[in-house]
């Protein structure tokens, strides 16, 4: 099976792939394939050049990945599953560099965001932006740097043959990130044990839809766990409103979504999965 991710080897998103997959994983029949953008992601599995994708969704600090809401809407996807995966930074060097050789900090500026404390504790190492936290510790070993570390998780560690000076530099223990298994949707197919579904709507310009079509929500029995709403492109102070249900079975949520088509222009289910 063949697995997109956005970023390096070695990244959290790598990591979740391992872990959603493990049974394929375990017998050595996933690749994963590293794309450089997100929007490489999903074009790779719109074209059938990948079996799936692997995607981060929400952080539970940072907050939503706004780039996949609108990738997800565009995009001929489906949601397939999802996963919690516990985000764990820690500072990694080449073989034989000490914590006291270090001088400079790099990774990804979400990380570095999350790791602001201990990098305030350590005022003579430089905090560097970097365009992915695998990628600064796949930078540090090609370069032979000596007095720069990345923040990665520990699985970069070993892609790149680094070693992990100091482990757990994350600001919070409770920080969790969700992420998605895409298939295309010809390729999708209903699992057992959903109980879980994401869609996209809009509602016509006027007071009060929105609050009549949650309110179907409410009237067909589902759990409303989450809602975002992103801009519509090329249409100023519009509105896509992306929701996250949990539900019984699958006729109460097919009769939530008749309910709600009544006072959408525009309606997408973009999945129905077992809730993480």
């Amino acid at each position: 099976m063949k697995v997109a991710i956005q970023g390096e080897l070695g990244s959290n998103s790598h990591m979740a792939a391992l872990a959603m997959l493990e049974d394929i994983a375990s017998a050595g029949e996933l690749e994963i394939v590293a794309c450089a953008v997100s929007a490489e992601v999903f074009a790779r599995v719109a074209a059938g050049s990948v079996d799936g994708a692997v995607l981060p969704i929400e952080n539970s600090l940072h907050g939503s990945v706004a780039e996949h809401y609108d990738l997800l809407l565009a995009q001929p996807v489906r949601i397939a599953r999802e996963s919690l995966l516990r985000v764990r930074h820690n500072l990694i060097a080449r073989p034989g560099v000490e914590l006291a050789d270090i001088r400079r900090a790099m990774s990804h500026p979400v990380a570095l965001s999350q790791c602001r404390r201990w990098l305030g504790a350590h005022p003579e190492i430089e905090a560097v932006n970097f365009y992915d936290t695998a990628g600064s510790v796949k930078h540090v070993m090609a370069a032979g740097l000596g007095d720069t570390a990345g923040i990665a998780p520990e699985i970069a560690a070993r892609e790149y043959g680094a070693e992990v000076l100091v482990a757990g530099i994350e600001d919070h223990a409770e920080n969790f990130t969700r992420f998605h298994l895409l298939l295309r949707e010809d390729r999708w197919a209903p699992g057992a044990g959903e109980n879980k579904a994401s869609l996209a709507f809009s509602v016509e310009h006027r007071p009060g839809t929105l609050v009549l079509a949650l309110q179907e929500f409410a009237r067909a029995g589902v759990n409303l766990t989450k809602i975002e709403s992103r801009p519509v492109p090329g249409v100023p102070w519009e509105y896509v409103f992306f929701v996250d249900l949990r539900f019984e079975s699958p006729g109460q949520i097919d009769v939530a979504l008749g309910l709600v088509a009544r006072h959408c222009r525009m309606l997408k289910e973009l999945g129905r999965y077992v809730a993480a």
